[in-house]
């Protein structure tokens, strides 16, 4: 079947000409919504683990996660080359002189071709846009900003403590200061999401200075906000089809120069993982999704 998106596999392979694997490592501990700065609270979604995707890193320093999962991931994907991805939580909400220290030392490894970072829309400092664009002179950089929706409505709900406005400002502030890749995150099945919600969507990323997107379906973890309404009956999770439907709605209105990460989320730990049960399977999923890409 012919690709009918972009995915950011194609675009590393034509990037770096070879196929390349990242690595999630883990620096950051908190965010400022846990914290509790401004009257925060943490996210609906999120759980203890801040998205990690190994939650043992947190016992490792850099070195040895680099290490570790480099030798892990290589073998199971076959790859060469990597790009370390620093995912969990907020990252540029740690000091600016140990997110240097922590990209300098990625980035001298040889088999490390760039750096992806994973931040909020705002969390962004004139030094931290300086620190990219440094390190965007001399390596490939990319960063990935939690907007999770441009409806209002949808962030109050996600309780993410900015609002859909300061994602667009974010986008453009960085875009203005340094040409890095620039990805947002958006998840979809909030509570009253529509088709429109959907179409408006893929215009606003494709009007936008976006490179790439990762789509997540909203689903529920123990031990979160978003658990206590489940429970309550106050919010109900999509079924496969219907996210499914909505993927394929999003990707048909996406320019479709805009790179692609992955069409779903996984839960990485099933035992916090309370609904829907089809976040358990990643690749049935992913072939579900591809099947109604038909289009």
């Amino acid at each position: 079947m012919a690709e009918r998106y972009y995915p950011i596999s194609r675009f590393y392979k034509e990037r770096f000409g070879e196929k390349v694997q990242k690595i999630p490592v883990s620096i950051a501990t908190d965010c400022p919504n846990r914290m509790g700065l401004k009257g925060m609270e943490t996210c609906s979604f999120c759980d203890v683990w801040g998205s990690a995707a190994y939650i043992e890193q947190r016992q490792m320093d850099l070195q040895t996660q680099i290490r570790k999962y480099k030798e892990f991931l290589g073998t199971k994907f076959n790859a060469k080359a990597f790009l370390a991805y620093f995912q969990a939580y907020t990252n540029t909400f740690i000091g600016l002189p140990k997110l240097r220290e922590n990209f300098e030392l990625v980035l001298s490894d040889p088999q490390i071709k760039g750096v992806i970072v994973g931040t909020r829309p705002d969390c962004i400092s004139q030094a931290v846009l300086n620190l990219w664009k440094d390190i965007h002179a001399r390596a490939y950089l990319s960063v990935e900003l939690g907007v999770q929706s441009f409806f209002e409505d949808q962030v109050v709900f996600l309780k993410r403590g900015h609002t859909a406005k300061d994602s667009i400002d974010a986008i453009f502030k960085i875009k203005k200061h340094v040409d890095l890749d620039l990805g947002v995150h958006l998840i979809f099945g909030n509570p009253g999401e529509t088709h429109e919600h959907i179409i408006e969507t893929a215009r606003i990323v494709s009007k936008l200075p976006i490179d790439n997107v990762k789509l997540h379906n909203l689903h529920v973890l123990k031990n979160t906000h978003l658990e206590k309404l489940f429970l309550a009956g106050k919010f109900t999770p999509l079924e496969l089809d219907e996210y499914a439907e909505r993927v394929v709605l999003f990707l048909k209105h996406l320019d479709p120069r805009i790179r692609v990460h992955r069409l779903g989320a996984m839960s990485n730990r099933w035992n916090e993982l309370i609904a829907p049960e089809w976040t358990r399977y990643k690749m049935g999923t992913y072939q579900y999704i591809l099947d109604k890409l038909e289009f």
